[in-house]
Formats: structure tokens, sequence, C-alpha cells
């Protein structure tokens, strides 16, 4: 019986994401077909519909994954700003698959970065055209990202966090 939190379908969901993931960094989504990874885990294609409509409901699931792992990082903090960036780069080091995957889908036009502290931009910007620089502050960290992701994550996270804080300081 294929019950929602059995070890076996959980296992071939593991799976599934997995062959996935590792289809995006050499294929655009639109390229990968079921058949594709069907073949890869070595399942049944009504393993894959059995838990998933289609490739593009699986590249949902696998961000809103990702979200929830991103969200847990500073969930616990009481004050996530405090430190937030080293957490934030620290956290994309050790996934940097998962990362590039979720920019690779274009899902980084959603708010990601959780270390943006509202309150002291609107007190700094006098709240005047707050939402511009909130859209420039969010795009320039996802800009910071890539690049770091695509250089191999060169820098350590305590330089990245550095890095941010340069580029934010005296605003």
């Amino acid at each position: 019986m294929n019950t929602k939190n059995n070890k076996r379908r959980r296992e071939s969901i593991e799976k599934i994401e997995k062959v996935f993931i590792e289809l995006l960094q050499e294929r655009e989504l639109k390229d990968i077909t079921v058949s594709d990874i069907c073949k890869l885990t070595r399942l049944n294609r009504s393993t894959f519909y059995a838990n998933f409509l289609d490739v593009y409901d699986l590249a949902d699931k696998v961000r809103k994954k990702l979200e929830q792992d991103f969200s847990e990082v500073f969930k616990s903090d009481a004050n996530p700003e405090a430190g937030g960036a080293e957490k934030m780069f620290t956290h994309i080091k050790e996934n940097q698959l998962f990362y590039k995957t979720y920019f690779k889908l274009g899902y980084d036009q959603k708010n990601l970065v959780m270390i943006y502290d509202v309150k002291r931009a609107e007190k700094d910007f006098d709240n005047k055209n707050i939402k511009y620089h909130i859209e420039f502050f969010r795009n320039g960290i996802n800009a910071i990202i890539k690049m770091w992701l695509a250089n191999g994550c060169e820098e350590t996270p305590e330089e990245m966090a550095e890095i941010l804080k340069a580029e934010y300081r005296g605003r």
C-alpha cells in the first residue's frame, strides 16, 4: 500500500528529486521528461505519477522544499538579522546544488532572502520610496549569491557577509 509517509514512498520521492536536480544541472526544465527521470531512478511511471502531476509539479515541490529548508535556518532565532547574512551564506554553501537549481528554475523573483531589515530601511530612507529600495536590495543580493555560486563559493560565508555589510554600511 502506498500510504502518504511510508518509507518506500519517501525513498522514491527522494530518488526522483535527486535525479531531477542532477538533470537540471545539464538541461533546461522544458527538456526533462518523466521518462528520463524514471529511467535514471529505475522507478515506474506510475510511481512518479503517484507523487507528482508532471515535471513542473515536481519543480514546484522542490522549490517549496528548498524555501522551507531556508526558512528553518532562521526560525529559531529571536533576531534573524543579527548574524543573518553569515547564516544565510553558510546554508547556501552547504546546499550549493539546491540553490543553483533554485535559481536555474527562475524562482529567484520570489523573496528568498530573509535578512532584510525593513524597519531599519524605513528609518534610513525616511519611508520614502521604500518599495524601490527593497526591490533593489533583493535583486542585488540575488545577483551576489548567483555570482558566488557560479564561482564555486570560493569566499567563506564570513567573507561574503562582510562584503554584504560593506555594501550596505552607512545607509
